[in-house]
């Protein structure tokens, strides 16, 4: 499908780019050319035509002609071409860490401290769940990610088969990682999913991972660290969430967890954890040396009385941060927006200090970063021969004026509530309230209350 994206205020998140008036092109899936309309003339990647010139005040030129030829775009009749009204394109946000099926528990199993919540509120209800349960729960996740503008997520749940159907279906990009532990799934299991989900679907891609130190045998790991090892391959798990994790690391086995399980060979070729938010200098070299990202989830850190992550030091460590919601449950809201103001003001707090992160940087880490830690490097920026995934920011509500500083107002004032477009693919998932996910919101929900009740209140 060919999509013309004209009148826009363009932020592509490269480095040291600033915000330009353009247009985006997009062919089958990908971005075929950005346009900047301020600039004298375009590079042979950003074509101009005759017809655009009351847009970005071009004249066509012959160059420009055969550009257009060689893409094979018309230079009229497009499937769609949408005047974006001056607002702002960008990338999409990566929610770098998700259990998206636990949308049924959705504030039910709140205000009780990590521990408690996962083994008298979360667990047990959880080993009722179906595979086909996964699948309808995780559709309603999918329809929040649209308007919160998330166009990729990092996906550890139980049945990987069942999200990665939904996602499908739903058209959600995903990047699946599994929550191998002393329960449920298996190193076959995992080495399975590993190859079928890395090659069967362009919207699914699939990182070796598990649950955590303390849910998974020391023979458990070691056979993980063996599965990387056969396929050169990171590995990501929950790490260092609370300071009770860290000491029954400590009493186990003399060391944290991070120092644990890379001197079981676990993070020889990267990797990542979710939380970090009790790690020891010792844990930060490693994660340096190893190229290792750091997930952190500041809303439901808070909620779980977890702790504040140390996001600042990391930054000038060189470690990359990603951005992630966490579960519907322990969150409870599937919201970047949230996240990204929770990220820089909880730093503040925490280092005394209100330069402490700046906001370009979350807003960095919430994007670039997170394609970066689930290896999405083709959808990490807008640029010619990326993938386009991109949502468009309505600049016209009274929590964007006045436009003194684009990215600053995304972090500090943004709201879903900006969020007019969601494409991921090149296919509109989401536009000003509408979804095309393949089935109506009102089904979706329907089935989900279903399952609800069957599970939760039988």
């Amino acid at each position: 499908m060919n999509i013309r994206l004209y009148n826009a205020q363009i932020l592509t998140m490269e480095r040291n780019r600033p915000v330009f008036r353009g247009e985006v092109w997009v062919k089958d899936g990908r971005i075929i050319s950005i346009l900047d309309c301020e600039e004298e003339s375009f590079s042979a990647d950003s074509v101009k035509t005759e017809h655009r010139k009351a847009d970005c005040g071009q004249k066509g030129n012959q160059k420009a002609e055969e550009s257009v030829r060689r893409m094979q775009i018309p230079e009229s009749g497009w499937d769609l071409a949408l005047d974006c009204e001056g607002d702002l394109l960008m990338p999409g946000f990566k929610d770098a860490h998700t259990h998206s099926a636990m949308t049924f528990l959705r504030s039910y199993a709140d205000d009780v401290p990590l521990q408690q919540w996962l083994n008298t509120k979360i667990f047990p209800l959880e080993a009722k769940l179906s595979r086909e349960d996964i699948y309808h729960l995780t559709r309603l996740a999918v329809l929040e990610y649209l308007t919160s503008g998330i166009t990729s997520i990092f996906e550890m749940y139980l049945s990987p088969d069942a999200a990665a159907e939904a996602c499908i279906d739903t058209g959600m990009r995903c990047v699946l990682t599994s929550g191998l532990n002393n329960f449920t799934s298996s190193i076959e299991q995992t080495e399975t999913e590993y190859l079928k989900w890395n090659s069967e679907n362009e919207l699914i891609r699939y990182r070796l991972g598990f649950h955590s130190e303390y849910t998974c045998s020391r023979e458990l790991l070691e056979a993980l660290a063996k599965l990387a090892a056969k396929y050169h391959a990171p590995v990501y798990t929950h790490l260092a969430e609370t300071a009770e994790e860290v000491e029954g690391c400590k009493k186990r086995y003399g060391m944290t967890p991070a120092v644990f399980l890379d001197s079981l060979g676990i993070f020889a070729y990267g990797g990542g954890g979710y939380h970090c938010v009790h790690m020891s200098e010792q844990d930060m070299d490693i994660f340096h040396r190893r190229g290792m990202y750091v997930v952190t989830n500041p809303a439901s850190n808070l909620k779980l009385a977890s702790g504040i992550a140390p996001v600042a030091e990391y930054v000038d460590r060189g470690i990359p941060v990603a951005v992630g919601t966490d579960g519907p449950a322990s969150n409870n809201c599937l919201d970047m927006f949230r996240e990204m103001f929770l990220v820089s003001g909880l730093s503040k707090v925490r280092e005394k200090d209100a330069a402490s992160l700046d906001a370009a940087e979350v807003l960095y880490m919430a994007t670039v970063n997170g394609a970066g830690a689930m290896g999405l490097s083709q959808a990490d920026i807008l640029a010619a021969g990326r993938q386009a995934d991109l949502i468009l920011i309505d600049l016209h509500q009274p929590n964007m004026r006045p436009v003194h500083n684009i990215p600053k107002n995304l972090v500090y004032s943004g709201s879903k509530a900006n969020v007019r477009m969601t494409m991921i693919n090149g296919r509109i998932l989401y536009r000003d309230g509408n979804y095309n996910v393949g089935e109506s919101r009102e089904e979706i929900y329907e089935r989900c209350d279903e399952i609800v009740k069957r599970i939760v209140y039988a």
